[in-house]
């Protein structure tokens, strides 16, 4: 007989335990959750809970003191070269900074992940390049600009652009609204939950912004005092008798409609 737990799909990220500590200061003290596939996730908590850093630990590129993480099957930190080149393949990272190569134009900025972990033939490049320009939101006069050349607004695209190169089922972003206004702050959130409904990638995404957290995320893992402190929708996390989430989202007068189910 097949349980129910049995039958339950494997989680796309799978994190136990996460301790980091610098020194003397311990920023994660035991962090756990998992997320399922296809669900737009926002992470958030005050300056210095290690939003960010937990992000990096995620994708491999810092080692947590102690803990696991589980990235769509494969321990990151215990897989081989060749499971972790495998892995990396399948998932996208956006930099809060965008992290776009200042010397190369939108174009080859984003062949660059394409030309690295595959061998398709140069035509087949320029036209995946192309098409996830045009999944991001870009002119396709863009192609030829460099970085420095776009708004705010069009490199973050451009960044998220990169990211998706390769197709990734999971996708992180540090602070993607960081620095834009509020109407291209909300044309990106469009964006991302359109690449959740329309593609079907896991998204978790470490933001601030409380417009985002109110209108396009499925769930919200609030980090405080090393641990996470709540992970639900919304609506859950608001009822959360703590300090720092009553005075975060009374920032703003929410009405009943701003306090969606996460669904």
């Amino acid at each position: 007989m097949v349980t129910a737990a049995a039958a339950a799909p494997a989680p796309v990220i799978d994190v136990q335990g996460i301790v980091t500590r610098f020194g003397a200061t311990t920023v994660h003290d035991g962090v756990s959750f998992r997320v399922g596939r296809g669900t737009l996730v926002g992470l958030i908590g005050s300056s210095g809970t290690g939003k960010s850093v937990l992000l990096r630990e995620m994708i491999g590129l810092h080692r947590p003191t102690a803990g696991r993480v589980t990235l769509l099957g494969t321990d990151i930190w215990q897989a081989s070269a060749a499971e972790l080149d495998a892995v990396r393949r399948r998932f996208g990272m956006m930099f809060q900074d965008g992290a776009l190569f200042s010397s190369l134009t939108v174009a080859q900025n984003v062949a660059v992940p394409l030309r690295e972990h595959t061998r398709l033939a140069p035509a087949t490049v320029d036209a995946l390049v192309a098409l996830r320009l045009a999944q991001a939101g870009l002119p396709a006069e863009a192609a030829a600009r460099r970085p420095s050349e776009l708004s705010g607004g069009m490199r973050k695209r451009a960044a998220i652009a990169r990211a998706i190169a390769l197709e990734p089922e999971l996708l992180f972003l540090d602070e993607p609204t960081s620095g834009l206004d509020p109407i291209t702050a909300r044309g990106f959130d469009r964006l991302v939950r359109a690449l959740v409904d329309d593609l079907g990638i896991t998204v978790l995404m470490a933001t601030h912004d409380l417009d985002t957290l109110l209108t396009v995320v499925d769930r919200v893992i609030v980090l405080s005092r090393g641990r996470v402190l709540a992970d639900g929708s919304v609506r859950e996390v608001t009822a959360v008798d703590d300090e720092w989430v009553r005075r975060y989202f009374s920032v703003r007068t929410m009405t009943q409609g701003d306090l969606g189910d996460g669904s």
